[in-house]
């Protein structure tokens, strides 16, 4: 049995890892200031005697005595990263620092949840992890984007300064069940207008494309990351099968036989016009690439979020 801390876990992606590494027979410790995550989302997990629960923010520093540690500590909607982009770069830099920190303290692998936002609105396409990016440091994104980028950096100067054991996931659009209603991701704004029949809001021409890979996929990945003892990252998570944001919300409207009727607003300033993942990297080094179409996803998300 392997102690393991996770960050941000009771958060969307980070109650979906908790739930796979309970399930496997790990002790875990889900830490969260529950900012955006919700105990809701690990509600089940209490029935473990496997599985505790603290409320802390990690950018405070506390030990914890574990063998390795899931950093997914930070909002990831920009509707909720931009609100208070202090805290949020703060989260990223003072969390990761306090994480790597505790990994020498205790001899853990500590795992960065790093972001395809590192590339910012990408001049390469598809994005490899070679590419270093396209980032405004003073945009309304600036606070998450560089709080991860610089998250980064912290990872391999600590590698290389204090022999830190680290890995580095590229994580892209992920979306599944337990996403928040509100939370402003294309993904559950699409499925709750589309099941209250109302407008599908698109921002801009609605060309703008993206990836989206299932969260179950996203999990697997980071798990094998993690036990991978030769391969560090950073490595691209995601799927590869692009899609705009018109043909999205097409697929959601027919799914959910909704009468919504698509409207387009002003374009949100830095939206990236075009991402997808590269992940040669992660089939040659993981053995990894999503089993889930958008298509299967989509129907369990929006099964999800219509309810028993």
């Amino acid at each position: 049995m392997k102690k393991i801390l996770v960050t941000g876990g009771a958060g969307f992606l980070g109650s979906h890892l908790c739930d796979r590494l309970v399930k496997a027979g790990n002790y875990v410790i889900c830490v969260d200031n529950l900012s955006t995550g919700s105990k809701d989302n690990i509600q089940h997990l209490f029935a473990y005697s496997n599985f505790e629960f603290e409320r802390h923010d990690v950018r405070r520093y506390k030990t914890w005595q574990v063998d390795e540690i899931y950093n997914l500590a930070c909002p990831a909607s920009p509707k909720h990263y931009q609100m208070k982009p202090a805290n949020t770069i703060e989260t990223c830099v003072l969390g990761i620092l306090n994480m790597l920190n505790l990994a020498i303290e205790t001899g853990a692998t500590v795992l960065q949840a790093s972001t395809s936002e590192i590339y910012g609105d990408p001049l390469e396409h598809p994005q490899q992890e070679s590419y270093w990016g396209n980032v405004s440091s003073t945009g309304p994104r600036s606070c998450y984007d560089e709080g991860k980028r610089c998250a980064e950096s912290m990872m391999i100067a600590y590698r290389d300064q204090c022999n830190c054991k680290i890995k580095i996931a590229r994580i892209f659009n992920t979306y599944g069940p337990r996403m928040q209603k509100n939370d402003g991701r294309v993904v559950s704004n699409f499925i709750v207008q589309a099941l209250q029949n109302e407008n599908i809001t698109i921002y801009g021409s609605g060309e703008q494309t993206r990836s989206f890979c299932y969260v179950d996929d996203t999990v697997e990945a980071l798990i094998r990351l993690m036990s991978n003892d030769h391969f560090e990252g950073p490595v691209n998570i995601g799927n590869p099968e692009e899609i705009n944001l018109l043909e999205l919300a097409d697929k959601i409207l027919v799914k959910t036989k909704s009468k919504s009727q698509k409207i387009f607003l002003a374009p949100v300033k830095d939206d990236p016009k075009q991402r997808k993942p590269d992940i040669s990297l992660a089939k040659k080094e993981l053995s990894w690439s999503p089993n889930i179409s958008i298509d299967q996803g989509l129907d369990f998300t929006i099964k999800w979020f219509s309810g028993p």
